[in-house]
C-alpha cells in the first residue's frame, strides 16, 4: 500500500483501563484498523491528563493511576477512515465508555513499506 499526497488523521483518546470484553479498547482499535487494512495505527501512553470528568490522571508514583490516557492515531484516505468509524462507534458501545475521536486533515510525505 502506498499513500501520498491528502489523507486523514483518526486521534481517538480513551482510558488505560477501557476495555472490550478482557482486551483493552485501544488494542481492539488497533486490531479492527488492521482488520479493516488500513495504512497504520500507534498508541501513545500519556503521562498526565484529564477529560470531561476532570479528574487529573498521572503516572507520578505518589498518585499512580491505573486509567492513564491513551492515544490512538490512523492515518488513510478519508474515505477508509469515514468507513472505520461506524466500527469505532461499535467498539465504544461495547466498551460502554466515553473518550474523545478528532478528525484533521493532513498531507502525507512519506509512506513506504519496508521491501
Amino acid at each position: 500500500m502506498k499513500i501520498s499526497g491528502q489523507a486523514v488523521l483518526l486521534r481517538v483518546f480513551v482510558g488505560e483501563s477501557d476495555k472490550v470484553g478482557h482486551l483493552p479498547l485501544y488494542e481492539a482499535i488497533v486490531k479492527h484498523a488492521r482488520d479493516a487494512d488500513l495504512a497504520g495505527a500507534t498508541v501513545l501512553k500519556g503521562v498526565l491528563g484529564f477529560g470531561a470528568t476532570a479528574r487529573i490522571r498521572t503516572q507520578k508514583i505518589l498518585d499512580l493511576s491505573s486509567d492513564l490516557p491513551m492515544i490512538i492515531e490512523i492515518v488513510d484516505e478519508e474515505d477508509k477512515i469515514t468507513a472505520f468509524q461506524r466500527d469505532l462507534a461499535v467498539l465504544f458501545q461495547k466498551a460502554a465508555c466515553g473518550g474523545l475521536v478528532t478528525l484533521e486533515n493532513i498531507r502525507v510525505i512519506h509512506y513506504l513499506p519496508q521491501p
